[in-house]
């Protein structure tokens, strides 16, 4: 899509562009059904004008701005030519990661379309990719090293997309298993009070675990992959006194790690094998008084060779929108009062 001349002339200190649609695309694939994607890149853009005859899309405005529509609709071309559909979120992303390039908040080469076309796997007539920056670094980042930790709050995609590149490097071969564990500790509960034996009281804290396989793998394979040993769901403490060799191993939960587990799960590293921990440090439900190990290996680890700390924020929630609002409402909140998670930091387990 390029810019072309045009006989009207913007007035005083705006500019005009002009994009010609490929007939190939349909106008409905780049407006979306209803104009739907219109009207998210003009509720972004309130102050330029955007008018649309034919397969012509023109956009006069502030200089700055009418780039950055442009922009805009050349990155959705990009997408649009790989056969992805746009959509209402895609958009929005792309206008936020084209707005944080702009002013500088980026540090990184990445374009929208980059992104947002990086398939990771593809299942059950679904494909799972990033869709953020963060996202994108995050998953990359798990290809380069080999322990990789992902920090942020809840609906940043940390455990799915882990649990994605686990199955991919299943399914590829380089690795012969995949492990998957938590740290037996739930919010405001304890596993005691859980009716049943052992592993069913266990078997609905991992459930999660199980959801994430069922939307990446055939149900009916993965009891008999389970079975086999080349799928490993257990919580934490079955990790003690194991070396894990060639296999792809996700910690999730690991702010309910204490240090000392911590330490203990990395040191299970073994030959041609990978680590990703995720954690949230803003949702420790550890009894008061007791260290996150997560909040203490970034200070022990930072900077160490072949360890990288990803981290993402509520930029990057892939929830409903709302969930990334509730995550800045408790920063702030937290920010002001000195609390954590909207407590007294230390009264969270105390009875009234």
């Amino acid at each position: 899509m390029t810019q072309t001349p045009t006989a009207d002339t913007p007035a005083q200190g705006q500019a005009r562009a002009q994009f010609t649609v490929p007939a190939q695309h349909p106008m409905v694939t780049v407006l979306g059904s209803g104009d739907s994607l219109l009207r998210v890149i003009e509720k972004a853009f309130p102050a330029a004008d955007i008018h649309v005859r034919g397969n012509e899309i023109s956009a006069v405005g502030d200089a700055a701005e009418v780039v950055l529509i442009q922009r805009l609709f050349d990155e959705m071309m990009l997408v649009l030519r790989t056969g992805q559909p746009m959509t209402e979120d895609a958009v929005e992303r792309s206008i936020a990661m084209l707005r944080a390039s702009e002013n500088g908040e980026s540090d990184g080469e990445e374009t929208p379309a980059e992104v947002l076309t990086q398939n990771i796997l593809s299942s059950r007539g679904r494909t799972i990719r990033p869709k953020t920056l963060n996202q994108k670094r995050y998953v990359d980042a798990i290809d380069k090293h080999t322990i990789v930790f992902g920090i942020g709050p809840a609906g940043t995609g940390k455990t799915y997309l882990a649990m994605a590149k686990a199955v991919q490097a299943l399914q590829s071969k380089q690795v012969n298993r995949i492990i998957l564990t938590r740290p037996a500790v739930e919010a405001g509960e304890r596993l005691g009070f859980l009716p049943g034996t052992l592993y069913e009281k266990i078997d609905p804290y991992l459930r999660p675990l199980y959801d994430a396989l069922h939307d990446m793998l055939d149900p009916d394979s993965i009891p008999r992959l389970m079975a086999a040993g080349t799928i490993e769901v257990a919580p934490l403490a079955y990790m003690r006194g194991r070396t894990l060799n060639d296999a792809f191993i996700i910690l999730d939960e690991a702010q309910n790690t204490s240090p000392e587990q911590m330490k203990m799960f990395l040191t299970r590293l073994g030959f041609e094998s990978k680590i990703v921990i995720t954690g949230d440090v803003t949702q420790v439900d550890l009894p008061s008084g007791t260290k996150s190990g997560l909040r203490q290996v970034q200070d022990i680890l930072e900077g160490l060779d072949d360890v990288h700390f990803s981290r993402l924020s509520s930029q990057d929630v892939v929830r409903h929108k709302l969930v990334g609002r509730i995550v800045d409402a408790y920063e702030k909140y937290d920010s002001h009062h000195g609390t954590e998670n909207g407590t007294h930091k230390g009264s969270r387990n105390k009875r009234k």
